[in-house]
C-alpha cells in the first residue's frame, strides 16, 4: 500500500516508517521537520487544505494514499498550555480523519494514549491489570482530548460505515539507549507509578501499527499496546502492596508482566510483543 504517517520523524514514528517501508509498502512522512529525498514532505496538519492536498496527491508527482496512521501530535502532559495542546492535538486529528474520509481512505489507525485509562492513578485504577473495558478516565487536558478522538473517531465510522478505524493506546514510548537507565527505577516503587511501570519499545510500536492496518472491520477499536513486562526488577505483587494495596487483581498477574492489558492486542490483532529491557541490560 501507499501509506501516509504523520509524525513520521517523531520517536514512535521512525520506527514505524522504517518497519513499513522493510514491509514493502511505500511510505510518506508527514511531519512538520524531516529530511529531504527520505520521502517526507512538510505540511501543517492544522490546515485542512495541506492534509487533503496531499493525502490526494497532490503536486503531480504524489500518488494518493490507500491508508493513514495518524501518529503526530503533542505528545504529552506539559509540553505546552493546555490549550494549545488541545487545539493542536484535536484540529490535527479532525484534519486527517475527515480529510481521509473525504478522499475515499477507509483504513486507519491513529495515536491514542494509556492515558485515558487514568494516568497518573492519583486516583487508583478501578482494578489490575487496566483493560479496554471500562470507561475513559482523562486527567488531564492532553488525555481529555485522546478521550474525544476516540470518541470523534466512534462517529465518524457510524457515518461512514465502510471505514476501519484503529485507536492504539501506546505506552511510554522507548528506545534502546533509553534502557540503561531502567535499574534505577527499582529505587522508588512511585516513580513509575504514574503509568502503572508501564512502556512499550518502539520497535513493537511500529509493529502493533502494521498489525492494526491488517485489521479487517469496517467500524471502530481500541486496544492498549504496551511491552509484555514492566520496567522495574522488583515483582510486581510488592509494587501493588506498597502502592495499590487495596486495588483488585483479576485473575493471575506474572512476576513482571505487564499490568497494562495487552490480552485484546494479542487475542484480536495477532500482537505479539518481542523486545524487553531485560534483554539489553546486563
Amino acid at each position: 500500500m501507499r501509506i501516509a504517517v504523520t509524525g513520521g520523524s517523531g520517536k514512535l514514528g521512525r520506527h514505524v516508517v522504517l518497519r513499513l517501508r522493510a514491509s514493502g509498502h511505500d511510505v510518506l512522512n508527514l511531519d512538520a521537520t524531516g529530511e529531504r529525498w527520505t520521502g517526507w514532505t512538510q505540511v501543517d496538519l492544522s490546515d485542512y487544505g495541506q492534509v487533503a492536498d496531499i493525502l490526494g496527491g497532490a503536486h503531480g508527482e504524489l500518488a494518493p494514499v490507500d491508508a493513514v496512521v495518524h501518529l503526530a501530535a503533542i505528545p504529552a502532559p506539559g509540553l505546552a498550555p493546555d490549550s494549545v495542546t488541545f487545539r493542536v492535538n484535536l484540529t490535527a486529528t479532525f484534519n486527517v480523519l475527515h480529510a481521509a474520509i473525504r478522499r475515499g481512505i477507509t483504513r486507519i489507525v491513529i495515536a491514542s494514549s494509556e492515558t485515558v485509562l487514568g494516568l497518573p492513578f492519583d486516583t487508583p485504577p478501578p482494578y489490575v491489570p487496566v483493560d479496554e473495558e471500562y470507561a475513559a478516565r482523562p486527567e488531564s487536558v492532553y488525555s481529555l482530548g485522546k478521550h474525544l478522538e476516540e470518541t470523534m473517531a466512534i462517529e465518524l465510522v457510524r457515518w461512514h460505515p465502510e471505514v476501519t478505524i484503529t485507536a492504539l493506546r501506546f505506552s511510554n514510548v522507548m528506545d534502546v539507549e533509553d534502557y540503561a537507565a531502567f535499574p534505577g527505577f527499582d529505587a522508588d516503587a512511585r516513580a513509575r507509578k504514574w503509568n502503572l511501570w508501564g512502556y512499550i519499545d518502539g520497535r513493537d510500536g511500529a509493529y502493533a501499527v502494521e498489525l492494526a492496518l491488517a485489521r479487517t472491520g469496517p467500524g471502530f477499536d481500541r486496544f492498549i499496546i504496551a511491552s509484555p513486562d514492566t520496567v522495574m526488577s522488583r515483582p510486581n505483587a510488592e509494587l501493588l502492596a506498597e502502592v495499590f494495596p487495596g486495588v483488585e487483581v483479576r485473575g493471575e498477574i506474572g512476576e513482571h508482566t505487564t499490568l497494562l492489558s495487552i490480552d485484546k492486542a494479542r487475542r484480536v490483532l495477532g500482537y505479539d510483543p518481542q523486545h524487553s529491557w531485560r534483554n539489553h541490560v546486563g
